[in-house]
């Protein structure tokens, strides 16, 4: 568990991309709903390279700045295409004005051509 941002840092509606040497260089997305829940996932659409922190958050989707794929943030799922694999989910725990996130374990899905410690456009 890494301390990723204030809490303070992101508005309601709004994601903050977060790339640390805790992240091994995958970049991470950290949002927080209208409803006032912070989800992280990584940043990188999983269809090509953009960052899902540029992107539209609508409840507990995000949609992908450049071709419109929606991701869950509470699953990872794809909830619209042409992104056919889903994204992965980090733990996210608030405490004070602090939110933390703990990176999950599994293998990242990224798109083609893209590796660990890329840049997203």
């Amino acid at each position: 568990m890494f301390p990723a941002c204030a809490r303070s840092a992101i508005e309601p509606g709004g994601g903050l991309r977060i790339d640390a040497p805790e992240t091994d260089g995958i970049p991470i997305a950290v949002f927080h709903t209208e409803d006032g829940e912070f989800f992280a996932v990584d940043d990188t659409c999983t269809h090509q390279d953009a960052s899902l922190a540029d992107g539209w958050l609508e409840g507990c989707e995000v949609e992908c700045p450049l071709h419109a794929s929606r991701f869950d943030l509470r699953t990872g799922r794809v909830d619209a295409p042409p992104a056919k694999l889903g994204i992965r989910t980090h733990e996210v725990t608030v405490t004070g004005d602090t939110v933390y996130v703990t990176m999950s374990t599994e293998a990242p899905n990224l798109p083609p051509g893209v590796r660990p410690g890329a840049t997203a456009s």
